[in-house]
């Protein structure tokens, strides 16, 4: 399964979180892969595309990062794959 990532910095301090990253890296737990992200031009959010078979993977990444980030996450399919499941009306 896809998950859009929506992370919003707490405090918009993404000087912190770097840091970290620069430290630990994404720390993923396996079985949770990252596939791209995107910066807001404010540099206070971030947008990434995630994919598991287990979505409680998503929690225990969550729980590496919350004290400096508010998450929203939402599950996702491609275009291609939605619409070879919608049957026009």
């Amino acid at each position: 399964m896809l998950f859009m990532v929506i992370e919003n910095f707490k405090d918009g301090d993404a000087r912190a979180i770097g840091e970290r990253f620069k430290r630990g890296g994404r720390m993923l737990p396996a079985g949770l892969t990252y596939h791209a992200s995107w910066m807001d031009s404010t540099g206070v959010r971030c947008f990434q595309v995630m994919e598991t078979a287990d979505p409680e993977l998503l929690q225990t990444w969550v729980s590496r990062w919350n004290d400096l980030i508010d998450f929203e996450i939402v599950s996702v399919e491609t275009s291609a794959e939605f619409w070879a499941q919608t049957r026009p009306g």
